[in-house]
């Protein structure tokens, strides 16, 4: 089997590329290898590459950014993901394309499943699910979405590398504590996506996190904890919970989006560690720089 990485210079991607099976060889293309807002590009690389499947880890992610560029978030989310299915279903290919947690409004009290009915409330999430639709309607039983939450690594932009910083240089740090969700290891989201992609038998959408849940607040404590417990810091600021209103950001969030991810579970024959656990593994990779 051949396959397609594009975003390979992200979390995911990254995450995609280190933990890829044996048996299957691998082409990644990171924004400069490969941009999805030029459909030109995207079809002479998948002309040339002719992957059996391709997995899409790339993204317009900057949450707040995207409340004042709808256009850019949507190039890349919506009409870069299907410009990427129209190439594939061009060649033949398979497409796996990641999403989020964030297509839900967080007003349910019980984890979603993949057929509750979305509704996103900012930009970001908004072109996301735009995205899966374009994925879906343009490859049907030839296109997989892979929704995740709360994804961080050992490198890049994401809640982890950000709490790290700043309890090294705050006097505290102030963390929402009413926003409700399930911390994701991109290693953990890209076993799961291997998984899937290796199966021609598998379409449609399927969300899977780590298990177990938390606030913003609860992860930042148990960055705090690990990394003081490790030696990766020294000395660490308090953490202090705030509640949403209390910390306003451009973009609104929903205030649970745990994803329900049995179906995957049962798909996959994986079962995912608890978020804890991962969050070790991580701050251990982060410590061995």
């Amino acid at each position: 089997m051949k396959a397609l990485i594009v975003g390979a210079n992200g979390q995911i991607g990254r995450a995609l590329v280190a933990v890829a099976p044996a048996e299957v060889r691998v082409s990644a293309r990171d924004r400069a290898g490969l941009d999805l807002t030029r459909p030109d590009q995207v079809r002479r690389l998948l002309r040339e590459e002719a992957p059996d499947v391709a997995l899409n880890a790339a993204g317009y992610t900057a949450v707040d950014r995207a409340e004042s560029e709808p256009e850019a978030a949507r190039a890349v989310n919506e009409q870069g993901a299907r410009h990427l299915a129209e190439a594939a279903a061009e060649v033949g290919a398979r497409l796996l394309h990641f999403s989020t947690d964030y297509v839900f409004d967080g007003g349910l009290r019980r984890p979603y499943r993949a057929a509750d009915p979305p509704h996103p409330l900012n930009v970001y999430g908004a072109t996301k699910l735009a995205g899966e639709r374009a994925v879906l309607e343009t490859l049907g039983d030839r296109a997989a979405v892979l929704r995740t939450a709360w994804v961080y690594a050992p490198r890049g932009r994401n809640f982890l590398l950000t709490m790290l910083r700043l309890l090294g240089e705050q006097e505290r740090v102030r963390v929402v504590s009413d926003q409700i969700g399930a911390p994701t290891s991109a290693a953990s989201a890209a076993r799961a996506a291997w998984a899937m992609a290796v199966r021609d038998d598998l379409h449609g959408i399927l969300h899977w996190t780590d298990d177990g849940v938390a606030s913003w607040f609860e992860l930042a404590l148990a960055i705090r904890e690990e990394a003081l417990r490790i030696g990766l810091l020294g000395e660490a600021a308090p953490v202090v919970p705030v509640a949403t209103e209390d910390y306003p950001t451009p973009a609104c969030r929903p205030r649970y989006s745990v994803l329900d991810c049995s179906d995957a579970r049962e798909a996959l024959g994986l079962v995912p560690d608890h978020w804890r656990v991962e969050l070790g593994r991580t701050l251990r990779v982060v410590a061995d720089g």
